[in-house]
């Protein structure tokens, strides 16, 4: 059942390890990022600020619906890098084809309710009338591509359970540059308006899935289904779903709090609207090392969880930390030397708002966002470890923090302080979400039997193993 591909993540230096596998990851993150970068790019510079502003306002509700799909499908993948973890091969390939039916009937409901309801959302943000066919033309688009969101996800998690986190990257590069090619064929050549973004985004999410597909087929013997592996399991289901609807509600619940700061900055009118686009648009892109911390957590955790080595994950925690913490210095300093200069590229600068008005909006959104990236470091880390330990329930309470902390900023403090309580509305949620996730890693790795007296979490020290 050996494949040269699969990682085992129980044995060895956990620094060592971390760093292997989350480097692909990462690159993988920032390919992903640049494709939906160059949405942005492309919008802001050929269709204008009404356009970009309308592709921007879709985002709270996309990071709503994607998030809790891609929720879902991390959180399907966690049995699976337990059971790798146990070396139950037979277990593992039954959450697998479990896996499937679930995905099936949830992506068609997502997908069913969305579409029909996406007028009716955008109505329900505020979203000014000079900005709206652009959001609608986008959006419908984006929640019509969820099934091709899932699978890829679905089965770039899988894979990644097996501690392989390379293929997923060398797809998503190729994707990419065809998102690449198509925005610019669809929007530039074409005249297909942001449609052309969707479309663009669509495909290559599609292609994305089936290369995964391809791969998994002729490359992993492990995940080879007989008839059995595919019959739905009552019990088998419940797991999968205990897992995966937390995460996904964690996703969903933290995105309404977005929700409510964006129909907040929707009615500061479309000026706002575009800073906090383009900000939000190079902060994705800075963030994307937090996410891969906080995957490669999550199947660390399964993984070593499943083989019964709690110490190990708390090490892993405490060298992930190290590596955060450096990186945040790292990305704030960098941020506040160029941060106008990376704004700059979603925006038009022949245009005198963009270059006077919204050019240092967008730079004060991003560098409060900055100055509070450690924070966000172990939102990532803590949630998606306690994930991986198996309580994917508390995780969705960090998610209520970050949602009450960004809705009393929107509602309450938006309307009074204006565009100044936007820069600090992520901060503050992270802070939040923070005060709850230490006592409750702390409580859960506890429970696994790890001596924390021995081993604290910001001391740097070597195991044994």
């Amino acid at each position: 059942m050996s494949n040269r591909n699969m990682k085992d993540l129980t044995t060895g230096s956990p620094m060592r390890l971390l760093l292997s596998f989350m480097l692909p990851l990462l690159l993988g993150m920032l390919f992903q990022q640049f494709y939906n970068m160059v949405d942005t790019m492309v919008v802001g510079k050929f269709l204008g600020v009404q356009a970009l502003a309308g592709v921007g306002s879709t985002g709270s509700i996309n990071f709503l619906v994607i998030g809790l799909c891609n929720g879902i499908c991390a959180g399907f993948a966690i049995p699976v890098a337990q059971k790798f973890g146990q070396r139950d091969y037979d277990g593992l390939r039954k959450f697998v084809g479990n896996m499937i039916w679930l995905c099936v009937v949830l992506a068609a409901l997502v997908t069913c309710t969305t579409t029909a309801l996406c007028r009716n959302i955008l109505t329900w943000m505020n979203t000014p009338s000079d900005t709206f066919s652009y959001a609608y033309d986008y959006i419908f688009l984006i929640f019509l591509g969820i099934p091709a969101t899932m699978l890829y996800n679905l089965l770039s998690g899988i894979i990644r359970s097996l501690g392989d986190s390379r293929t997923p990257l060398y797809f998503l590069i190729f994707s990419s540059l065809l998102n690449v090619a198509l925005d610019l064929t669809f929007i530039v050549g074409l005249h297909m308006g942001v449609a052309g973004a969707g479309w663009a985004t669509l495909l290559s999410q599609l292609i994305s899935g089936l290369l995964c597909l391809w791969y998994m087929a002729g490359h992993f013997p492990v995940l080879k289904m007989s008839r059995e592996d595919l019959r739905p399991n009552h019990s088998y289901m419940l797991r999968l779903l205990s897992m995966g609807l937390p995460m996904g509600m964690q996703y969903s619940i933290t995105a309404i709090g977005s929700i409510l700061l964006q129909t907040a900055v929707n009615s500061l009118g479309a000026t706002a609207m575009a800073a906090m686009t383009a900000g939000g648009k190079v902060g994705m892109f800075a963030v994307c090392p937090f996410d891969a911390i906080g995957s490669t957590a999550a199947t660390f955790a399964g993984q070593n969880i499943g083989a019964g080595k709690p110490e190990r994950v708390h090490q892993g925690v405490r060298d992930a930390s190290v590596l955060g913490i450096i990186y945040s210095v790292f990305i704030f300093g960098l941020l506040s030397l160029w941060g106008a200069e990376l704004t700059s590229i979603f925006l038009d600068t022949e245009n005198a708002e963009a270059v006077q008005v919204i050019l240092p909006m967008s730079r004060r959104y991003l560098l409060c966002n900055a100055s509070a990236y450690i924070s966000l470091l172990y939102v990532n880390l803590l949630r998606f470890t306690i994930q991986g330990l198996g309580y994917s329930n508390l995780a969705v309470v960090a998610g209520v923090f970050e949602m009450l902390a960004r809705g009393i900023f929107g509602v309450c403090l938006v309307p009074y302080f204006g565009f100044d309580a936007v820069c600090f509305a992520n901060p503050a949620a992270w802070i939040m979400a923070d005060l709850f996730l230490f006592p409750a890693y702390f409580s859960c790795i506890k429970k696994q039997g790890c001596d924390l007296q021995k081993r604290p979490l910001m001391r740097i020290a070597r195991v044994k193993v």
